[in-house]
Formats: C-alpha cells, structure tokens, sequence
C-alpha cells in the first residue's frame, strides 16, 4: 500500500494526523469519503467540489475544492485545485496532492484511511487521516500542525451525522 512517505520527496516536510471513531459501517463511511460530490456533507468549510478533469477514483482525477478552508485577509473564499494520487477502495485509503491554492499549501499531501474498528455488537470505523506540508514562511509549524489538526478532526466528528442524514 501506498503512504504519504512512498509519494513525497525527501525534502523536511511537517507533517501531522488525527483520527476518530465513527459508528458506522466502514463501507457506509467509505462511500461518504471517497466521493467528491459528497465533501461538503462532511466538510463543513467546504461550499463546493468541482471536477476538473480524469475520472473520479483514478490516479490523476483533479479536483477544485473552494469554500471557507483557511481564512483569507480578503474575505474571499479559500480554493485548492488537488490531484489524486493513489486511491484504493478494498484497503479504503487515498491520497490527494494539493497542486495549487489561494492558501499557501502547494504540494501538501492529505491521506486518509479507514479501519473497521467494530465489534460483534457495533459496527465502527476508526478514519485516520494524515496530512505532510512544506513548511510555510510566517507561521509556526505547531500552529499550522495545530491548525489542520482541527480543522480536519472536525471533519472527522461530521461523518457520522452526515451518514444518518442521508
């Protein structure tokens, strides 16, 4: 299996994960993070995901995520143009590589897997999702570290509740 260390380069990176327990299927989770269509039920930053081109699930599909992500100094809405690098359903796991942005994170890499973490009586998927960034000139890297940290955890907490919406 691919991870975040077999497609970066050498280069001093930051990186950073967090994870949680959603009670649900691992199969009803995966179907919820591997579309596209469906970030912004589980992303609460995220006003709209926008193909650009290849196809969805295959190395090489681009994406243009935008909505409020990072803050911006204008006001406006933060965008990321993204690549996936590796996707593979049967271990429930992708990478993405932010190409481009308004946000200062070229080159960053997201991954996130999913575990089936139940048991006989609950059926629960622990989602780990790690992330690895160029440092970024004018802020601390455990701010930033700190920064992504939540952001994504709070997406981590949202899964569940946009599963029993649908």
């Amino acid at each position: 299996m691919n991870t975040i260390n077999d497609v970066g380069n050498s280069n001093r990176k930051w990186r950073g994960s967090v994870g949680g327990i959603v009670d649900a299927p691992i199969a009803q989770v995966w179907s919820m993070v591997s579309q596209t269509s469906r970030l912004p039920e589980w992303m609460p930053m995220v006003e709209k995901c926008t193909d650009i081109s290849g196809e969805e699930g295959v190395p090489g599909y681009i994406r243009l995520v935008s909505g409020f992500m990072f803050p911006q100094n204008d006001g406006d809405r933060s965008w990321i143009k993204e690549t996936l690098v590796f996707m593979d359903a049967s271990s429930h796991s992708y990478i993405y590589r932010m190409e481009a942005s308004n946000v200062g994170l070229d080159g960053s890499l997201n991954s996130l897997k999913l575990v089936d973490y139940g048991n006989d009586d609950l059926e629960s998927t622990l989602v780990d999702w790690a992330f690895e960034i160029d440092p970024v000139e004018g802020v601390s890297e455990e701010h930033i570290i700190d920064y992504l940290g939540f952001l994504y955890k709070s997406c981590i907490n949202r899964i569940e509740s946009a599963i029993s919406t649908n």
